[in-house]
This record gives C-alpha cells, sequence and structure tokens, in this order.
C-alpha cells in the first residue's frame, strides 16, 4: 500500500461500509478516492453529514496514531481494494472497508469456525468449548471468537492446543487488548500464525454499541457459528442470528433444561440451528464447503480421549451421579444424597482436586469432562 492515510480516514468515518458503497452511485469511483472528494460530491452520494464530516475534515493527530500503531511488529491494513481481503467477509451486506490487524493475514482466509459463549460459563461449558475447538481445529479449520473471558478464550486456547491457527476480533482498537487478562492468549495467537482483528482504528474504547460490529465480522469471517452455552440474553445470541442472516450455518451444543446457560442454546435449536453432539456433528454440515475450500486431505479428530482416570468409591460415585449436568449447590447434593453437608464438602473438594468438578460462581458445582485439571 502507497498510502494508507485515505483507507485510515474511511477507517474513522462513522456509518461506513463496502455495502453502503454499493447502493450509492459511486460509479468508477473507487472507495480510497473518497476522502478526496468534494462536500457536495459525497452528499450527492447519500451519506450523511457526519460521515462527509469525518471523510474531508480529519484529524490529523489520530492518523498519524494510526500510522504510529502500523509502523510496529506484524501490523498491517487490510483493505477493501486488498487482494487478501478475506472472501467471505466479502460477501456479507455490511463488510468493512478496513481491517486492521496484527499477526497473519493469510489465518483471515481459511476455512474458520467460529466458537461463541457466555463470558461466564460452567466449568464443564469451558471444557467443553476447548475440547471441540481443539478437535476442529485438528482438522484444519481455524477458530475465531472475540477473546472474551469464558467460552472465547476456551476457543482460542483449544485450537492452539492442536497447533491450529486461531483468529480473535476485537470489539476496540488493536492499540488496547480487551480484555486485559487476555493479553498473554492475545501474545500466543499471533505467535502461532493467528491474528488480531478489528475495525475499529486506534484509541477506540471496548464500548457496548462496538461489539455488534464486532460479532458482524467473528461471523463473516466464518462458514459457521457454534454456540456453546448462552443465556437467553447473551451477545453470542447476536452473532448467531447475524451468522443466519448472512446465510452461513449455526450450531449449538444443547444443555440441561436447569441450567439457565443452556437456554439460549435451546432457543437457537428451535430456531433451527443445528444441534451438536461430536465434531462430526459440524463436519456433516460443512463438509461440501469444506471440500470446495480445502481440497487437502482432512484429518478426522478423534471424539474421544484416552485419560488416565481414577476408579472412585461408591460414595463419590453417587455424589457424581446426583451432581448431573447442570450446577448444583451443596444443599442440593445434600437433599439428593442423603449424606451429611460436611461430608458431602469433603467429596467435593476431593473431586475438585481430581478434576472431576468445578466451582463456580455462588458457590455451585459442576462437572468437567475427563482428563481437564
Amino acid at each position: 500500500m502507497d498510502d494508507p492515510k485515505p483507507w485510515l480516514t474511511l477507517a474513522r468515518a462513522p456509518a461506513l461500509h463496502a455495502g453502503q458503497l454499493d447502493q450509492t452511485a459511486t460509479g468508477s469511483l473507487r472507495a480510497s478516492d473518497l476522502p478526496l472528494q468534494s462536500r457536495k460530491a459525497l452528499a450527492a452520494l447519500g451519506l450523511s453529514p457526519t460521515t462527509i464530516e469525518a471523510l474531508t475534515n480529519p484529524d490529523p493527530a489520530r492518523l498519524a496514531d494510526d500510522e504510529r500503531w502500523l509502523a510496529h511488529g506484524r501490523r498491517c491494513l487490510v483493505t477493501w481494494a486488498s487482494v487478501n481481503y478475506p472472501p467471505l467477509l466479502a460477501a456479507i451486506p455490511d463488510p468493512p472497508l478496513v481491517l486492521f490487524v496484527e499477526g497473519d493475514t493469510a489465518a483471515l482466509s481459511l476455512p474458520q469456525l467460529a466458537v461463541v459463549g457466555s463470558r461466564n460459563p460452567t466449568a464443564l461449558g469451558r471444557d467443553t468449548a476447548e475440547h471441540f475447538a481443539r478437535h476442529l481445529a485438528l482438522a484444519g479449520l481455524a477458530i475465531t471468537s472475540g477473546l472474551a473471558l469464558g467460552i472465547d478464550a476456551a476457543g482460542h486456547r483449544g485450537a492452539l492446543q492442536a497447533d491450529g491457527r486461531t483468529v480473535a476480533v476485537l470489539g476496540c482498537g488493536l492499540d488496547t487488548i480487551y480484555p486485559r487478562g487476555n493479553a498473554g492468549l492475545a501474545r500466543d495467537i499471533v505467535a502461532n500464525g493467528g491474528a488480531l482483528v478489528s475495525d475499529l482504528p486506534t484509541g477506540t474504547p471496548p464500548l457496548r454499541h462496538h461489539f455488534p460490529r464486532r460479532n458482524r465480522i467473528i461471523s463473516g469471517l466464518s462458514l459457521g457459528t457454534l454456540v456453546v452455552e448462552a443465556a437467553p440474553q447473551s451477545g453470542s445470541l447476536i452473532t448467531a442470528r447475524l451468522a443466519g442472516e448472512q446465510g452461513r450455518e449455526v450450531f449449538a451444543i444443547p444443555g440441561s433444561i436447569h441450567n439457565p446457560l443452556a437456554r439460549g442454546c435451546h432457543r437457537l435449536i428451535r430456531q433451527g440451528a443445528k444441534l451438536v453432539e461430536t465434531a462430526d456433528d459440524i463436519f456433516t454440515e460443512l463438509g461440501a464447503l469444506l471440500d470446495g475450500l480445502r481440497p487437502a486431505a482432512r484429518v478426522e479428530p478423534p471424539e474421544t480421549q484416552e485419560v488416565f482416570v481414577r476408579v472412585l468409591d461408591k460414595d463419590y460415585e453417587i455424589l457424581l451421579d446426583a451432581l448431573g449436568f447442570a450446577p448444583a449447590s451443596i444443599d442440593t447434593l445434600v437433599a439428593r444424597t442423603g449424606f451429611a453437608a460436611d461430608a458431602v464438602a469433603s467429596m467435593l473438594l476431593v473431586l475438585e482436586l481430581d478434576g472431576r468438578v468445578a466451582q463456580q460462581h455462588g458457590g455451585l458445582y459442576c462437572r468437567r469432562l475427563p482428563g481437564k485439571t
């Protein structure tokens, strides 16, 4: 790219995307030519006064901040005019004109599956997301998510465990890693051939209204979206809805009817999302698309993992059966088993140390997948 300033100007123009330009009478006018046009010419294209102001009177200091960020490390702009603009993202109704990228831009055009869900999942939900992401990455899919706490982070980590590629789309400028607690994970993503992505310029904070636009990129980059644990009002359901509107597959993992975090997934399934129990369920739906995008042989991931599992005493088996697959309190487990409260608490501690259960918020306990610690 010769001069990034026109594209950086476009990135800072609100309510401007490639789909909008396709609906205007731009003719042979290139997107990068817009900042050179007069206010009258831009108004004739139907652009809003706010957008016109941003295009004709950009803040030089902000543009300089963007250029300084681009000057360091493996950072670049992927623009609407770039040959490496991801083709799946280009096909959505409102593709961003500019993507800020840190890492390998080639990762954006790999066949991808989005893995999203609750920021406060159960331990079993977190393990499940990690397990699926690992197996899907082993099969050659890149895993895309939003770097959020919980299911998003588990999806990224599962891909990294398989030495696979993973793409993190942020709802803020890439000069800020949000949440801060995942800064190390962000570094690992870049170091392992993945990428951090945002359509927001530097200095943009992680405000609530930025995340729906972030979500449309997550789903837009991906062949499909897998939702693992989501409350009825979860932002993950926005990603799933956008995936459906973009003509992409939507997958959901069911859970216990007693688990509030399963209700969002159950709603998606009622609305037509594919119910998923194993990675094979996803490959069955995406098989033809994967063959078209990735003709090389696909390795089928194992659905089970051989791990050493210590045989439990009968009372511990009874307690695990009583716990089931939804979070439960000590009082609930006492009522279900008839064991004394101090005995239940002691056994739960042993099971937690053994990696069989984990304590959740509010003093609830939940199972974990075998072999997790």
